[in-house]
């Protein structure tokens, strides 16, 4: 539930990052981004060099155009639907897997132990890398697709799912387990209502993303507008590749605007009309049972295959192990640090970019409405053009490497952290802010003074994050040629090497867990 700023706590009871650390951090973070600036050879000259590339590419992109409306309009509907199915079954299977893997629910610290890998196995591999091992396993089409949006997606919710368990009170527990109900009454009854509220909110966000995820997933053959988008850009027609760009732009905009609307709906009761809270709640309910019995009736999904799909996977998985990693050599490694280098430096160009359009985007702090509309609409923009397309743009741009993978994630990444540091500011005690005007302080000294120093603990938690995320992302960059180890697991995978795609997998999922945990080593040393 949203609650203004009045009646949220005094800063005072916010983590405060401890300077001396903060400094060591920056100073190690600066140094880190140079030497992978270096190894990439990613230098200021050009980008500048290629900003005429990428502006001659924009006039060759004009003016937009559909081709064939009515295909794009039946990709569209098929894209989003594949978002839809794949969220309702990844949220259908983490809601026992959250119950195990929640400590205060677990029926023994062994099955925890299992639960939480099988999700962190789930969050640290790609959807992207999903897709391409289940369209080698199941063929072309959109299944491959909806189980990658699946399984990537249990990582999330059946973390956040049990993390909700755990932070429930045991009062209502307690007091049930007195009377001698039985452990599934007692999950039921007393945690339940308790946690429904926090998995409506991530099961809405987790279809806002993947949306955004199913947009590329064409680009392996799992369906959706992407295998559009990339038919007209391999044609180099880049003006309807342009209007492909512009449809996706639209349904993702519309949904997330949809999805505020109902977190607003579900999430926020009216204290002055419950009935029609409960009707909106029910309609909305009946309208997702409904999307997903059209989902498999449009998309034409056998619901038995929503099973048989093991045996045909588990076939291609187990021709990975053991992994081979002595083909690729040291090429292996190299691509390993390539992957890691191109998310650090996007991830230090997304910083950059990012404070200062989060902080104009922040209505408490915005100068006037106009930098606010502005600075929230193109976070907007940004968010709603997925990272791959985004490299693929910068590709046929500058060429093939890490430059355009690292251009294309700092770009993704203003989308996704501003909005993460103008809510972050939007939420800060106003009362420093008040007391900075109340003596003269004007807009600047109000935001170095007031602003800043309570943003920072947020904005550094946000920063790391975002590391996280993009060398996760970085890993499938490859598939378009814009840099890193996604390349070698594609083309292995292509060529049925599949020991050697066995030891890229693990790679992948050692880098991306690594950082994962050395995100959190790091705020944990800050606050």
């Amino acid at each position: 539930m949203n609650t203004s700023l009045a009646q949220r706590p005094p800063a005072s009871g916010a983590p405060r990052i401890r300077p001396g650390a903060l400094h060591m951090v920056a100073v190690a973070a600066l140094v880190v981004t140079l030497v992978s600036a270096w190894f990439i050879d990613f230098l200021p000259a050009n980008l500048i060099g290629g900003a005429d590339e990428v502006v001659a590419l924009i006039e060759r992109m004009l003016p937009p155009r559909l081709d064939d409306p009515g295909r794009i309009g039946t990709l569209a509907v098929e894209t989003l639907l594949m978002a839809v199915l794949g969220t309702v079954l990844a949220a259908i299977a983490s809601v026992p897997l959250a119950f195990l893997a929640a400590r205060n629910t677990t029926p023994h610290p062994f099955v925890y132990t299992v639960a939480r890998a099988v999700i962190t196995f789930c969050r640290a591999m790609p959807d992207l890398l999903f897709a391409v091992l289940f369209v080698r396993a199941l063929g072309i089409g959109v299944l491959p697709g909806i189980l990658a949006l699946g399984l990537h997606s249990i990582g999330m919710l059946g973390k956040l799912f049990a993390d909700a368990i755990e932070a429930s009170d045991a009062g209502p527990r307690e007091a049930l387990r007195s009377t001698g109900v039985g452990y599934f009454r007692e999950m039921l009854n007393a945690v339940v209502p308790q946690v429904v509220p926090a998995w409506i909110g991530a099961f809405v966000y987790r279809i806002d993303i993947n949306l955004r995820m199913s947009v590329v997933l064409g680009f392996v053959g799992a369906g959706g507008i992407g295998f559009a988008l990339q038919d007209a850009l391999r044609g180099l027609i880049y003006p309807r590749a342009l209007g492909i760009v512009l449809v996706i732009l639209a349904i993702i905009v519309a949904m997330e605007l949809a999805a505020i609307g109902i977190r607003r709906i579900l999430l926020t009761p009216s204290a002055s009309d419950p009935r029609r809270d409960r009707a909106a709640r029910f309609g909305l309910s009946l309208t997702l049972i409904a999307a997903t019995v059209a989902s498999l009736i449009v998309l034409k999904i056998n619901p038995v295959s929503l099973f048989t799909w093991v045996g045909p996977s588990v076939e291609v998985f187990a021709r990975m192990v053991p992994p081979n990693f002595d083909a690729l050599g040291v090429d292996l490694f190299d691509a390993a640090l390539q992957t890691i280098a191109i998310g650090v430096v996007s991830t230090a160009i997304g910083v950059v970019l990012s404070i200062p359009v989060g902080i104009l985007a922040a209505r408490n702090v915005a100068p006037n409405g106009l930098c606010y509309w502005v600075a929230r609409g193109w976070i907007l923009a940004v968010r709603a053009v997925p990272e791959l397309i985004l490299a693929v743009v910068f590709v046929a741009a500058l060429g093939l490497g890490p430059i355009a993978g690292t251009c294309a994630l700092a770009i993704g990444s203003v989308g996704f952290l501003a909005k993460l540091v103008a809510d972050a500011v939007e939420e800060i005690d106003p009362g420093p802010m008040e007391a900075v005007r109340s003596v003269g302080g004007g807009w600047w000294k109000t935001l170095t003074a007031a602003v800043i120093p309570q943003s920072i603990p947020a904005m550094v938690g946000s920063s790391l994050y975002l590391l996280d995320v993009n060398v996760r992302t970085s890993t499938i960059l490859g598939i378009v040629g814009a840099g890193g180890i996604g390349y070698l697991l594609f083309e292995s995978i292509r060529t049925l090497n599949f020991d050697v795609a066995g030891a890229i997998v693990l790679v992948i999922f050692v880098i991306v867990y690594s950082i994962e945990r050395l995100s959190g080593w790091i705020r944990s040393q800050l606050v």
